[in-house]
């Protein structure tokens, strides 16, 4: 299923099992309808293990129209491309000149004028066979890839083209030269299932230097909401062969720091180091079958070790000349062996931690080192940074929690897994539910996600109407087992 209204993954769903088919319709039609305000589908065959591979084209109002070679798109999460290069790995010449002669086709054939895209689904095994897919009429996200390797600036050339200009140039004179990536940093959290996340940037360091380019929208300050597209910057880097600008990319994105904001920035880094994206045996459902190795199942103990250092820190009295040694945060007692303080963080979990290394904290840096190792962050209020990934470590009231846990004794409070808004309510308090039974819909950035009921349970609380706003980790209803209720 996919929606006749625009792209992007937006209103697209993959059917295996006809039982499903009628609620991926519905969902479908809801997400194209919010993302294009129509909710108009296509049904369309899948082809299992597909390259997505496209064709740039520029075309002036004289009659001229070239292509400027492809680019791979086959790195995608739910039908969104998530990774960009040129040229692809998979073409040779011959299939290169006959599919961009097809894209120069299709573009003439429509009269088409300025700068756009054919697209193709193409066989990894057969790539002689291709299958047009559609073609976008517009400059693309992932255009940088192109002009680093053709040395053509296409925003000047759509621009140049479209005040009447005639393209200067022939098609035997475009040639690609070296090899560009891109990754699009986007506001979503990989640890919570890769849903949009959101908050101010309270610190932002995007990298620069030799064959690196970054094109982004941030600024310290900036308020990323949930009613926009999830993406923030796209960090491109270039080199003479693809190994390099992998290289120089994965490196790019270590350095990337957009604290006050959960991004991917991380979990691409891993991703281009993996053997089958280095090797560039690529199609659209190889992140979705590597991902869970990508992302780490457990927050590292230096993100806490480093917490706790920011917190010694700002306990340390700030006096000169004689300190009371009671006031050192470092477990002096009179008479007795020194007891390390404890502290209560939550990142995912809830954690009660001793801090155990040797510490420096200086400006927006923090070291600690933990075994011989030394690990460097990046911090600001109450984030930390490193290598592109980000945790938020909040202080935790073990007290607050279990009073809150005592008041609903029993009962399962549904939070939202993302800040967005309410887009259905099918349940009211006192409804009886059973388990997997979907209560709410909560949408952020075009994307939904259904809360579903934990167990069979009446609905003790609702505290949300269609429309309202919701934070992460804020209450939106709560179910009580039938035991309980019939207590």
């Amino acid at each position: 299923l996919s929606s006749t209204g625009g792209g992007g993954g937006k209103g697209m769903r993959l059917v295996r099992d006809l039982t499903v088919l009628e609620e991926e319709i519905a969902a479908a039609r809801r997400e194209a309808r919010a993302s294009f305000g129509d909710d108009t589908l296509l049904v369309e065959r899948w082809i299992d293990r597909p390259r997505h591979i496209e064709i740039q084209v520029l075309a002036d109002g004289h009659g001229n129209v070239l292509h400027l070679g492809e680019r791979e798109c086959s790195l995608q999460r739910r039908h969104q491309k998530v990774v960009e290069e040129a040229p692809s790995v998979l073409l040779d010449e011959a299939t290169r000149a006959a599919m961009g002669e097809a894209a120069v086709q299709a573009a003439r054939s429509c009269g088409y004028r300025g700068a756009g895209t054919v697209e193709f689904i193409v066989p990894g095994g057969d790539p002689s066979q291709y299958y047009f897919m559609e073609m976008n009429t517009r400059l693309q996200v992932e255009h940088p890839v192109t002009e680093l390797v053709t040395g053509l600036d296409l925003v000047e050339w759509q621009l140049r083209v479209a005040a009447g200009e005639r393209l200067p140039f022939a098609q035997s004179e475009i040639t690609l030269t070296g090899h560009a990536v891109e990754a699009r940093i986007c506001a979503e959290d990989p640890a919570r299932g890769f849903l949009p996340s959101g908050g101010t940037v309270l610190l932002l360091d995007e990298p620069e230097g030799d064959g690196v380019r970054t094109d982004s929208g941030l600024s310290e300050g900036t308020e990323v909401g949930s009613l926009y597209d999830p993406m923030l910057s796209k960090v491109i880097a270039y080199g003479p062969d693809r190994a390099t600008a992998l290289r120089r990319l994965r490196a790019a994105l270590a350095r990337t720091v957009t604290l006050g904001v959960q991004t991917n920035a991380g979990f691409l880094r891993r991703l281009l180091a993996h053997p089958a994206v280095v090797s560039g045996d690529l199609d659209t459902g190889l992140v979705e079958r590597v991902v869970d190795d990508l992302v780490p199942a457990e927050v590292p103990e230096e993100v806490y070790e480093a917490a706790a250092a920011v917190r010694l820190e700002a306990l340390r009295p700030r006096t000169e000349g004689w300190t009371d040694p009671f006031s050192v945060p470092d477990g002096w007692r009179l008479g007795g062996a020194r007891k390390p303080p404890v502290f209560h963080l939550r990142v995912r979990e809830p954690v009660a931690y001793t801090p155990r290394g040797v510490h420096t904290v200086t400006g927006d840096r923090v070291s600690v080192a933990l075994d011989g190792v030394r690990h460097t962050f990046r911090r600001a209020g109450d984030w930390l940074g490193r290598d592109g990934d980000a945790w938020q470590v909040r202080a935790h009231d073990p007290v607050a929690a279990s009073l809150n846990r005592a008041a609903h004794a029993g009962a399962d409070s549904l939070t939202a897994p993302m800040p967005g808004t309410v887009t259905v309510v099918k349940v009211a308090v006192g409804d009886e539910v059973t388990a997997g039974q979907s209560l709410l819909v909560v949408e952020a950035m075009k994307m939904e996600h259904v809360i579903s009921a934990p167990h069979a349970g009446t609905v003790a609380a609702l505290d949300v109407t269609p429309g309202s706003t919701v934070a992460m980790d804020q209450v939106l209803a709560v179910v009580a087992p039938h035991e309980e209720a019939a207590g």
